[in-house]
């Protein structure tokens, strides 16, 4: 059993900041990307960042120059800082982690419950 659980989110103004945390937890043995998306009423569920175990980063055009993404490989725990929010940001936005449970299983994504992010003045 692998579960995937995300502190932060909230409530912000246009030009605020905020940062997302998850940690993984359960039968682990290995991950390899880990990262964000988020889903915006009515539209589809979009990437926002990822990082790989290697620590290779890449985002969304859209967030570019605005967010960060760290991860901490012992702990098992990635990070989002969101800084210059704007009101397009607002979205429900979603850990994910690519692991494999054993040396043998095929990588697989599993997903937090999600974390309401509000940009509004």
């Amino acid at each position: 059993q692998v579960q995937l659980v995300e502190s932060g989110g909230g409530l912000v103004q246009p030009g605020g900041s905020l940062r997302l945390s998850c940690a993984a937890s359960g039968r682990i043995f290995s991950i390899n990307a880990m990262g964000w998306y988020r889903q915006a009423p009515g539209k589809q569920r979009e990437l926002v960042a990822a990082i790989t175990s290697g620590n290779n980063a890449n985002f969304a055009d859209s967030v570019k120059g605005r967010f960060t993404i760290s991860r901490d490989n012992a702990k098992n725990t990635v990070s989002l800082q969101m800084n210059s929010l704007e009101p397009e940001d607002t979205a429900v936005y979603y850990c994910y982690a690519e692991l494999r449970t054993d040396w043998s299983s095929v990588p697989k994504a599993y997903w937090g419950q999600g974390t309401q992010v509000t940009v509004s003045s």
